[in-house]
C-alpha cells in the first residue's frame, strides 16, 4: 500500500511521487466486450510513458447507461465485474487507482440522483445539497461505500479494501454546497464520511476530492481564489482537510476556464500562485501531501496550440518537482484527461492522446524520469537532510518558475 509519512507519500519506506492522469470512463467501457479493449489500450499507453496513478469514477448511479448502483443498495453484477476488470488491468500494468465514490455533478448520477431516490421514497427534500445533510441519503452513500470497499474482485480474488492497486478512496468529485456558504454542512459530511471509510478500511489513503477553494475559515486567503464567488461554494480548503481520516489534500486547476481576464500571462501567474499557495498551506497547516487532482489545457481555449499545452503542463510539473526536491508537500499531479485513439467523440477539449502527440508524451515521460529518480535515490530515513548530490541535480530540464 502507498502510505503517507508526514507530508510525503511513501512506498516501502521510500518516497512516492505521483505522475498520473484522469480517465473517468473506464468502468462503463469495461462492461461491453466491444469497448473493453480501450481500458487495456489506455493502461498500456499510460504505462509506456511512466504514468503511475489513474483517477477514475468508482460510481455510476441511477438511470445511467451501465449503472453500477441502480437503486440504493441494488447493484448490477455485470457492471461490478467490469469494475473488477478495471482494477485487475491496472494491477497488471502497475498503475494505482484513485477511486472516486460519488459525483457532485449530475453526470453519472451524482448527488442529484441520491436526492431523486430520496424523493421517490417519500422524503421531503428541497435541494440537491440535502445529499449532505439528510440522514437517509447519508445512509444510502454509506451503504454504497461499504459495498464497494468489501467487494471481492472476481478476477484477482482480492477484496478491494485489501488491494494495494488502489491508491486512495476519494469521497466525492468536486464537492460543493452552495446552499450553505458557511461550509458547516459540507464540513460535517466530510467528518462523518472520512471516519466511516476508515472504520471499514484503515489501510488505504482517503482524500476529499476538493477543487481547493479557500473559504470562511481563512478570509485572508480568499483573494487567491480564481473568481469572487469561489468563497461561497461551501468549501474551505484548510478547514476541510483538517478532518480526522483525511490523509492528503486535493486541488483542481483550470486556468483557461477559471481565469477570464485578458491580461498577458494571467493564466501562468495564476497557476504559479494557486499551486504554490496550496503546497505551502499543506506543509504549514495541514502537514500532509497535496495532489493537483485535475489540470489541463483545452483545445477550445482561444490561442490554443500543442506548444501552449506542453508549456503549461511543464510549468505544473516543474512546480511539483521543485517541491519534491525540497521534501515539500507537492505530492504529484494528475492531468485531465487521457484517451486512446478512437474516443475523440468523448473529448471535452482537454483530451490528451499519447499516440497522436509525441511532444506531449515526451513532457509526461520526462516528469516521470525525474520523479522516479527521487523515488529511488533517497530512503525515507534520510528525511531529506543529506547534502549529497544526486543524479537528479544534473538533469537538463528547463525549470524556471
Amino acid at each position: 500500500m502507498v502510505q503517507k509519512n508526514g507530508n510525503q507519500f511513501v512506498l516501502n519506506g521510500q518516497p512516492f511521487y505521483v505522475n498520473g492522469f484522469n480517465s473517468y470512463w473506464l468502468m462503463t467501457f469495461a462492461v461491453d466486450e466491444s469497448t473493453r479493449e480501450k481500458v487495456t489500450e489506455l493502461f498500456n499507453q499510460a504505462s509506456s510513458v511512466g504514468l503511475t496513478v489513474c483517477r477514475t469514477w468508482g460510481f455510476n448511479d441511477g438511470d445511467q447507461e451501465h449503472a453500477l448502483q441502480i437503486k440504493p443498495s441494488v447493484y448490477d453484477e455485470n457492471v461490478f465485474k467490469a469494475f473488477d476488470f478495471v482494477v485487475s488491468e491496472a494491477k497488471r500494468f502497475k498503475i494505482r487507482l484513485i477511486l472516486t465514490l460519488v459525483n457532485n455533478w449530475v453526470d453519472y448520477g451524482g448527488k442529484a440522483q441520491y436526492v431523486k431516490w430520496g424523493k421517490e421514497a417519500g422524503l421531503n427534500l428541497t435541494h440537491d445539497d440535502d445529499f449532505f445533510s439528510h440522514p437517509t441519503l447519508r445512509g444510502y452513500y454509506q451503504s454504497y461505500v461499504k459495498t464497494v470497499l468489501n467487494r471481492v474482485n472476481t478476477i484477482t480474488n482480492i477484496t478491494y479494501k485489501d488491494d494495494p492497486t488502489i491508491f486512495a478512496w476519494e469521497l466525492m468529485n468536486e464537492p460543493r454546497c452552495q446552499s450553505d456558504p458557511s461550509g458547516d454542512k459540507l464540513q460535517e459530511w466530510i467528518e462523518e464520511m472520512a471516519f466511516y471509510v476508515k472504520t471499514i478500511d484503515r489501510k488505504h489513503l482517503v482524500d476529499i476530492g476538493l477543487e481547493g477553494f479557500y473559504g470562511p475559515s481563512t478570509p485572508n486567503k480568499v483573494k487567491h481564489n480564481p473568481y469572487n464567488y469561489s468563497k461561497q461554494e461551501g468549501t474551505d480548503f484548510i478547514r476541510n482537510h483538517q478532518v480526522l481520516g483525511v490523509d492528503f489534500a486535493s486541488v483542481h486547476m483550470y486556468a483557461d476556464s477559471w481565469i477570464e481576464r485578458p491580461i498577458p500571462n494571467a493564466r501562468i501567474t495564476f497557476i504559479k500562485s494557486w499551486m504554490k499557495n496550496h503546497i505551502h498551506d499543506a506543509e504549514k497547516y495541514l502537514k500532509m501531501p497535496v495532489i493537483i487532482g485535475e489540470f489541463g489545457v483545452s483545445t477550445k481555449y482561444t490561442g490554443y496550440n500543442t506548444s501552449l499545452r506542453n508549456n503549461l503542463m511543464s510549468l505544473v510539473y516543474n512546480i511539483i518537482f521543485h517541491s519534491a526536491k525540497k521534501g515539500g508537500s507537492g505530492g504529484g499531479s494528475l492531468v485531465w484527461q487521457l484517451f486512446p485513439e478512437g474516443m475523440e467523440y468523448m473529448d471535452d477539449g482537454y483530451g490528451v492522446y499519447l499516440t497522436k502527440s509525441a511532444s506531449t508524451a515526451n513532457v509526461i515521460y520526462r516528469q516521470n524520469t525525474r520523479l522516479s529518480l527521487l523515488n529511488s535515490l533517497c530512503k525515507w530515513t534520510c528525511r531529506w537532510g543529506c547534502k549529497k548530490k544526486h543524479g537528479v541535480d544534473v538533469l537538463n530540464y528547463k525549470d524556471e518558475l
